[in-house]
């Protein structure tokens, strides 16, 4: 037990300092590493795993609304950035550049992709000449990079890996369908895949997306009461269609620009479950995404190890007959305890207990990593009855995350008040809004809150803007940020 007890005291209570608690439970669980660059990581395989069931589910889903993918280059020559000045804004403190290359000054300075809208666009310029032509709909997983000055793990990084979907249509109607329809798509894999509730809306004009017309997001609430913005999905209008020429002939022969769209998520997706479901005692994965949804541990005396293996090794088949993410973990230099431990640290949802008195009664122990409970389950009904709790605690994680944040997002009426809640305790604020960007300014200046976004379905409607007590023209969502 000393082993156990120790085990667990690697990681630092979320009550004592969050942060270390977030960096102790990704080193412990083995899902990084750091590298020697500032503020880029190396991807261990049970983080890289997440990465790819989280990529699996959404280009699947990309896919049945029509998208499909392509690969754009990662340099992007300076001269794109200046066509749309409002997006080259935007970036270029976070632009790294390329100056030489093969022992030779380069003509032009080449940009390692921040983004690729400009690089799209030059080409979307000249794949597009006819309504025929669109709509266009187009994915990239890829790569990109923004030097930050600050890094997080998962959460920001000077190097990420994300998807950005990049459309065409024929007019504003429909890129406007397809922004909201990609804002949904966002909004049930979060809630259905990851079980983290989100607050869907529009940003504020100071927080859109540099060089779109609107900007909408999905917002999180973490363990620590701060936001992240879990996804984007942007209507471009034609800025960049006219900045780069993308040009089509309409129905009645004439030429008219394409309006675009963009939309993202990328690798924070997986600092936020991280942040949104975590405990003490470590991580705590959703089953639909984590790399193993079962662990089965065989226990008991030396003389029956044989007989018992044999028949973990038959369940296992079954499960993983069924599609189940499953391993065994049979080593004899490891206690069950440690096991235990081990792999409940690293947010397996659910571990299979196994022993010979198991075997005479013909039933096996299923334990929830959320819950801890023990099920004492027929060996017959096994399959089902996994799969049953997986979807239970699923649905327990959604439902706790949920209570989280609703204990946590509170309305108020002035910024005072605001700044009193902040002080007492942690999370979201809904708040009236003028709509003037000075007001918006003295809310971060005052209390370190951004505003988050403007929710389609806001709990009240507030009326008194929190900082001017002028009439509200939005309630908006403010709390602080990662």
């Amino acid at each position: 037990m000393s082993n156990d007890k120790q085990f667990v005291k690697e990681i630092t209570p979320q009550g004592e300092d969050f942060s270390r608690w977030y960096i102790d439970v990704i080193k412990k669980a083995d899902l990084m590493s750091y590298s020697p660059v500032r503020g880029c990581i190396v991807f261990k395989p049970d983080g890289y795993e997440i990465w790819e069931n989280i990529q699996r589910e959404l280009d699947s889903k990309f896919k049945e609304t029509g998208h499909r993918n392509a690969y754009f280059p990662l340099f992007i020559p300076e001269s794109f950035f200046q066509k749309e000045k409002e997006h080259v804004e935007g970036f270029n403190p976070e632009l790294p550049w390329v100056t030489e290359a093969g022992g030779e000054k380069l003509e032009e300075r080449l940009a390692i992709r921040p983004t690729s809208e400009t690089m799209i666009g030059h080409m979307y310029a000249e794949w597009i000449n006819s309504y025929r032509d669109l709509p266009l709909l187009i994915n990239q997983w890829a790569n990109v990079v923004r030097w930050e000055k600050r890094t997080l793990p998962f959460l920001r990084t000077t190097e990420f890996l994300w998807q950005e979907g990049h459309t065409a249509h024929e007019d504003e109607q429909d890129a406007r369908r397809e922004t909201m329809q990609m804002l949904d798509v966002y909004r049930q894999f979060a809630e259905d895949f990851l079980a983290i509730p989100v607050i869907v809306g529009q940003k504020t004009p100071s927080e859109k997306f540099a060089g779109a017309i609107d900007t909408f997001s999905i917002e999180a609430m973490m363990k620590d009461g701060k936001a992240v913005q879990a996804g984007t999905s942007h209507y471009l209008g034609t800025n960049f269609a006219v900045a780069f020429d993308i040009k089509f002939l309409d129905r009645e022969n004439q030429h008219q620009f394409a309006h675009t769209t963009s939309w993202g998520v990328s690798t924070r997706l997986i600092g936020a479950l991280i942040m949104v479901h975590g405990d003490d005692r470590g991580l705590v994965l959703p089953p639909k995404v984590a790399p193993t949804q079962v662990i089965m541990i065989p226990i008991g005396p030396p003389k029956t190890r044989e007989q018992v293996i044999g028949r973990v090794d038959e369940l296992f088949a079954d499960l993983k007959k069924a599609g189940v993410r499953v391993k065994v973990d049979d080593r004899a230099d490891q206690s069950p305890g440690w096991k235990f431990n081990e792999y409940e640290m690293r947010g397996v949802p659910i571990r299979v207990e196994l022993g010979p008195r198991d075997m005479e009664n013909g039933v096996v122990v299923l334990v929830s990593r959320v819950s801890g409970e023990k099920k004492i389950v027929q060996q017959s009904d096994f399959v089902q009855e996994v799969q049953n709790l997986l979807a239970e605690i699923h649905q327990q994680m959604y439902d706790k995350a949920k209570q989280f944040r609703d204990e946590h997002y509170i309305a108020v009426d002035t910024i005072d008040e605001f700044k009193t809640f902040l002080e007492t305790k942690r999370g979201f604020a809904l708040a009236g809004w003028c709509g003037s960007n000075a007001c918006e300014s003295q809310v971060k200046e005052e209390t370190g809150a951004t505003s988050r976004n403007i929710p389609f379905t806001p709990s009240e409607t507030k009326s008194t803007c929190l900082v001017c007590g002028d009439p509200a023209k939005h309630t908006v969502v403010f709390g602080r940020s990662y």
